[in-house]
C-alpha cells in the first residue's frame, strides 16, 4: 500500500514538472528580484565558507551553498531529509515566498511575523529575500536547534548565518528574538555544555532570549514580541519555517496544515495551540513551510536540483496536487524540527 502510494506520488510529481507551464503574475518582477537577492545570499554564504576555511561536504552540499549542514552534530535535534534541505536552497524558493505572501494579502510597508527553525536555513534566506524585494518588514524569531542536514554547525549556526546576511545587506532587520529550539523549545535533548554555549551566543548578540518550557507561556511571550515589534502596523501574515514545538504546538491538527498558505484552520484547544494556530485564531493568514516535496509539487519547483536553477519570475501551478496526499505524506515526514 505504501509502495503504491509512493509510486503515485512520484508519478504526480513527474506530471506536474512536464505539464504545468510557468505562470507569470502581476508581481512577477518582485518574484524575480527576490530570487536574485537569494542567489546573492547563497553566494555570500558559500564564499564565507571558502574565505574562513570552514569545510563544505560536497557530497551533501554539491551546490556549495553552505546552507546544508552535517547529518550528525552536537546541535542536531532530530532526523531530517537531505533532499528536502537541498531543494530549499533554490533561489526561486524566494520567488515562491513572494507569491505566498501576495496571496495572503501582504503589501509593501506591512509587517510579517516569522517563526524560523534552524532545520531549513534555505527557507530563512528565501523569506528574508522575499520580504526585502516586497518592501516588507520581517519580525523574525529564531530557534537554533536543527534537524540533520539543517543549520547543524556549532561553529556557524542559524544565528551566525543571519548575522552574515545582515552584514552583507541581504536584510536590514535583526532578529527580534531567539530560542534554543528542540524539545520544549529549550533543547532539552542536547548536552548541557552545548545548551550553555548557545545561550551565551544569544545573550552576547543582544537579541531577546526566549527560554520557556511551558508551551502556553512561550506562545504568549512570542505573540507579545510580535505585537510590540509591529507596533500600530500589526501583523499581516505569519510564516512558519520548519516544525518547531512552539510554532506548531502539540495538537494532531498540525498534521492537517497544508504546505503554503492556510487561511482557514481548525483551532485546537489553548493548551495544545502553537503560534501558527494562535495567529490563525486572530485572523492572521499563515504560511506553512515544512512539507517541501508538497511545495515543490504544487508550484513546479525542481526537486533536489544540481546545479541550482537561475532566478526567474514565474511559478508552475498544478491542479493535480491533492491535500489528502499532503496529509498522508506529512504524517510520515521526518522534517520535524
Amino acid at each position: 500500500m505504501v509502495t503504491a502510494a509512493g509510486l503515485v506520488s512520484l508519478s504526480v510529481y513527474a506530471l506536474v514538472q512536464v505539464y504545468a507551464p510557468p505562470r507569470r503574475l502581476h508581481y512577477s518582477d518582485e518574484m524575480l528580484e527576490a530570487a536574485r537577492i537569494m542567489s546573492k545570499a547563497v553566494a555570500l554564504v558559500g564564499n564565507h565558507f571558502d574565505r574562513t576555511g570552514i569545510p563544505i561536504d560536497e557530497t551533501a552540499d554539491p551546490n556549495h551553498t553552505g546552507l546544508v549542514g552535517p547529518e550528525h552534530s552536537e546541535l542536531a535535534t532530530t532526523l531530517g531529509q537531505l533532499e528536502a534541505k537541498r531543494t530549499t536552497t533554490n533561489p526561486n524558493m524566494a520567488g515562491l515566498v513572494v507569491h505566498l505572501l501576495r496571496e495572503a494579502g501582504v503589501k509593501a510597508g506591512d509587517c510579517v511575523a516569522v517563526g524560523c527553525s534552524a532545520s531549513f536555513p534555505g527557507l530563512m534566506v528565501a523569506t528574508l529575500a522575499a520580504t526585502r524585494a516586497m518592501g516588507v518588514r520581517p519580525i523574525v524569531i529564531l530557534s537554533l536547534g536543527a534537524s540533520s542536514f539543517g543549520g547543524t554547525r556549532m561553529d556557524f549556526n542559524l544565528l551566525d548565518i543571519y548575522e552574515l546576511l545582515l552584514r552583507g545587506g541581504i536584510s536590514a532587520f535583526p532578529p527580534a528574538a531567539a530560542s534554543l529550539g528542540g524539545e520544549q523549545d529549550i533543547a532539552a535533548e542536547l548536552e548541557e555544555s552545548v545548551r550553555q554555549r548557545l545561550i551565551g551566543q544569544i545573550r552576547e548578540s543582544g537579541i531577546t532570549f526566549v527560554y520557556e518550557p511551558d508551551l502556553q507561556k512561550n506562545v504568549s511571550r512570542r505573540m507579545q514580541i510580535y505585537r510590540e515589534s509591529s507596533g500600530s502596523s500589526g501583523i499581516s501574515a505569519f510564516v512558519n519555517i520548519g516544525g518547531s514545538h512552539v510554532n506548531l504546538g502539540t495538537s494532531e491538527l498540525a498534521l492537517a496544515l497544508k504546505p503554503g498558505l492556510n487561511t482557514r484552520l481548525e483551532i485546537p484547544a489553548k493548551p495544545e495551540r502553537g503560534v501558527i494556530f494562535e495567529m490563525a485564531a486572530r485572523g492572521v493568514p499563515c504560511i506553512h513551510l515544512l512539507f517541501i516535496r508538497g511545495l515543490a509539487m504544487k508550484y513546479g519547483l525542481p526537486w533536489d536540483p544540481v546545479p541550482l536553477p537561475a532566478p526567474r519570475g514565474e511559478i508552475g501551478d498544478s491542479h493535480l496536487f491533492s491535500p489528502g496526499e499532503s496529509r498522508w505524506q506529512q504524517r510520515r515526514s521526518d522534517e520535524k524540527r
